[in-house]
């Protein structure tokens, strides 16, 4: 089961200060909800969990993710992901191409464009499910990187930019939380009432 989501969300920060956010794995892989880095590899790999809670039920992954490539000139980077449960019995993989976009001085845009593949158990939830879970993540993931590229944006001008990411992620904003499973079931909700009426008025 495969799904496919592009989508644009609006930062308060310049491209640089945003573009200086995205190149920092740790400090991204923390905007996105329920997920850890665990361990860094090398440069571009890393080991990293994502746990995901529906109410009293959970789903938690292991796995690894790769940084294909980052470039600089398209304020552009790469990142490829798989994992499998804790049970073995369903598996994910990501492949994440994030830019960033210049709207002004002042502020910019997060371009997403990725392609997310299930398996197993996880695959049972159907395309429509999936791709109502995966837009309210990204939902989550945006407001996250704009409250730390925010923060980022706020730093005094002599602050050097190391210091300034770390002060970012050490933000209230930067804190790991699960997946919000009750946004997830009314979003999956007005989703299905929404097809409800369209068929009717069929």
């Amino acid at each position: 089961m495969k799904v496919q989501l592009e989508k644009t969300f609006p930062m308060p920060a310049s491209a640089d200060t945003a573009w200086a956010l995205l190149q920092n794995i740790e400090s991204v892989a923390s905007c996105m909800p329920g997920a850890a880095i665990t361990e860094r590899i090398d440069a571009t790999h890393y080991k990293g969990t994502v746990a995901v809670k529906f109410g009293p039920a959970s789903m938690a992954f292991r796995g690894e993710i790769e940084v294909a490539s980052i470039e600089p000139g398209s304020k552009s980077v790469h990142l490829i992901g798989k994992g499998t449960d804790s049970t073995g019995s369903s598996g994910a993989s990501m492949d994440l191409t994030a830019r960033i976009e210049a709207v002004n001085g002042a502020t910019s845009n997060l371009v997403g464009n990725s392609e997310v593949s299930m398996s197993g158990k996880a695959a049972a939830f159907g395309g429509r499910m999936m791709g109502t879970v995966a837009d309210q993540v990204l939902k989550q993931f945006a407001a996250n990187f704009a409250n730390k590229a925010q923060a980022l944006q706020a730093q005094p001008p002599a602050a050097a930019p190391g210091e300034a990411q770390a002060a970012a992620a050490s933000s209230p904003q930067a804190s790991t939380t699960q997946l919000n499973g009750f946004a997830f079931v009314w979003a999956i909700l007005k989703d299905w009432l929404r097809s409800l009426r369209g068929a009717k008025r069929a």
